[in-house]
């Protein structure tokens, strides 16, 4: 299956027009403002059509997602089965809305999910167009006509037991759930290369800096390990951030107290949520709490920021290992994938690096847009959910796309200036520490001293000095004794 995180909006705001201005023939659905004309071969309705007209923001229907969409088919699939479970729903409608459910799910119909993601009315928009359209597919599969609602109700049966406020951030926290397993197997694919590549260079000695200064000996292989593992630990996060999204709030209804919902509807929908998804889906304890607190989407959101934080920090060292070539650091070498510059001859810049940072800071962004939104609503309620499905699923939507990028592109093909290393070795003072158990620290530092003042390296100076025999230096400079690394 094929995933577009990335449709042009000119080409969804056509899709709307087409589907809303056209000569075509219509249908009359109305609603508590009144009458509205519904193209004949849409599916969805006449809430839709009054969003399409109202919330012209983006261009990015629900289906800029696909799992978004899907997401939907799965909250209502659940919902339908759970009410049919508590004897509410009719087993002819199920059927209908089974099988609705399951060919959105396949990846069908998801032209007609159009409201645009950014929308007032706390994603009332959004959920109307999932009942409208789930509705009208189930009508045709089951041998009736679109808008003979008399069989097959978007209110009644589509959202029973249901509203808004609980079946739109149940679709988001699902969505971002199907999300996160694709998140996590390219930050896993790109912790691995980073692995790859310690072990590839392992034996490689090199200068370690703090605070931009010569500081101790390691190897490269050390330092791409530490690479890795400081994304392992931040994949580890997003994993465990999961956990909070799988808290649902199905059968709260309004505001938490169920009104409307069968007693144990809101037990089994979570129980089929968990069934039909494979993922440890689980009801609230509280209710209204679960429909008015955010927890999930910040948990969740702060996770990929951290995740962006480590990345960005990583991208910016690889930025300045590569400076160069004559005039800076230049311990590494990027592939070059393209020239860099309209007027310097022979330039070639760090892109990848440096457009994974760009992702990185507007994940991290992305992020404070969830803060904002999550502190901001108000009461038994928070209206500015959308904004923040908005922005999670960018930031996953981002990785997905630059993370194999980033691998293939740049972290697969590094490769190390030996030489380069090998001088800063030679001439660095930092090499003076792993004298001091053998000269003493009075002699290392008088030692590093002369190296300072005269500009000559450490190891010249010993050698000048005869102060250690070559056996002695080329064990002192084994990389398993130097770098605490165990020998093989």
């Amino acid at each position: 299956m094929k995933y577009n995180f990335i449709k042009p909006i000119a080409t969804l705001a056509l899709t709307a027009c087409s589907l809303t201005v056209s000569a075509q023939a219509t249908r009359t659905e109305k609603d508590l403002l009144g009458e509205k004309q519904i193209p004949a071969n849409a599916y969805y309705g006449v809430q839709t059509m009054r969003a399409l007209e109202n919330f012209q923001v983006s261009g990015m229907g629900t289906n800029f997602y696909p799992d978004y969409v899907r997401a939907f088919a799965i909250v209502k699939l659940a919902a339908a089965r759970a009410n049919a479970e508590v004897g509410r729903m009719k087993p002819d409608r199920l059927a209908m809305i089974e099988k609705a459910c399951q060919a959105v799910m396949d990846g069908k119909y998801h032209d007609q999910f159009l409201v645009d993601l950014y929308q007032g009315g706390a994603g009332t928009s959004a959920n109307m167009n999932a009942n409208e359209v789930l509705a009208n597919i189930g009508l045709e599969l089951g041998g009736h006509k679109k808008g003979e609602y008399q069989f097959l109700e978007p209110h009644d049966d589509l959202n029973m037991g249901q509203s808004t406020n609980d079946t739109y951030p149940t679709a988001i926290k699902i969505a971002l759930i199907l999300h996160n397993d694709r998140v996590i197997k390219e930050a896993e694919a790109l912790s691995q290369a980073f692995h790859k590549k310690g072990e590839e260079f392992k034996n490689i000695l090199k200068m370690g800096r703090t605070e931009g200064q010569d500081a101790v000996p390691m190897t490269v292989g050390q330092e791409f390990h530490a690479f890795g593992n400081q994304l392992d630990a931040e994949v580890a996060a997003l994993r465990k951030a999961e956990g909070f999204l799988c808290e649902q709030n199905m059968g709260a209804t309004a505001i938490g107290t169920g009104i409307t919902a069968s007693p144990g509807y809101a037990e089994k929908c979570a129980a089929q949520l968990a069934k039909i998804t494979g993922k440890p889906i689980v009801m609230s304890k509280d209710l209204i709490a679960a429909t008015s607190s955010q927890q999930g989407f910040v948990v969740y959101s702060s996770a990929l920021k951290s995740y962006a934080v480590a990345l960005s920090k990583i991208s910016s060292d690889l930025i300045f290992l590569t400076s160069g070539p004559r005039a800076g650091v230049f311990e590494i070498n990027l592939p070059a994938l393209q020239p860099g510059s309209s007027i310097m001859p022979g330039k070639v810049n760090p892109v990848m690096p440096e457009l994974m940072n760009e992702v990185c800071f507007k994940i991290i962004g992305n992020d404070l847009t969830v803060t904002l939104a999550a502190h901001s609503g108000l009461l038994q309620l928070n209206a500015y959910e959308p904004v923040e499905a908005i922005a999670i699923m960018e930031s996953q939507g981002l990785l997905i796309k630059s993370l194999p990028l980033f691998r293939k592109q740049c972290i697969d093909g590094i490769t190390p200036n030996e030489k380069i290393l090998k001088q800063y070795m030679d001439r660095s003072v930092g090499i003076v520490t792993a004298l001091n158990p053998v000269l003493g620290y009075e002699k290392t530092t008088e030692l590093a001293k002369e190296a300072l003042q005269s500009g000559k390296g450490i190891l010249e100076l010993i050698r000048e000095k005869k102060l250690l025999t070559e056996d002695q230096i080329k064990k002192l400079l084994d990389p398993s004794t130097l770098t605490g690394q165990k020998s093989n």
